[in-house]
């Protein structure tokens, strides 16, 4: 996984591995989440890569459009 930047300096979100059709989110308390373009939708996915790389909003994003559509957690 790859730390995430949080240029934001607020985000629950630690760290992240992205895939061609997934993305993989852990966050602060230890909880990952696997989102996948058939749980949360393609271009979710693509917006979420997009935040990651850039450092900033992903946990926001989350919160706001994809909370609920994960494909499962993973702890």
């Amino acid at each position: 996984m790859e730390r995430y930047r949080n240029l934001g300096g607020d985000s629950s979100v630690a760290q992240y591995e992205t895939g061609p059709d997934f993305m993989r989110v852990q966050f602060r308390d230890g909880s990952i989440y696997l989102y996948t373009n058939a749980s949360a939708g393609a271009p979710n996915i693509e917006h979420m890569k997009q935040l990651a790389a850039g450092g900033q909003g992903l946990n926001s994003f989350i919160m706001r459009a994809v909370r609920k559509a994960y494909a499962r957690r993973e702890r």
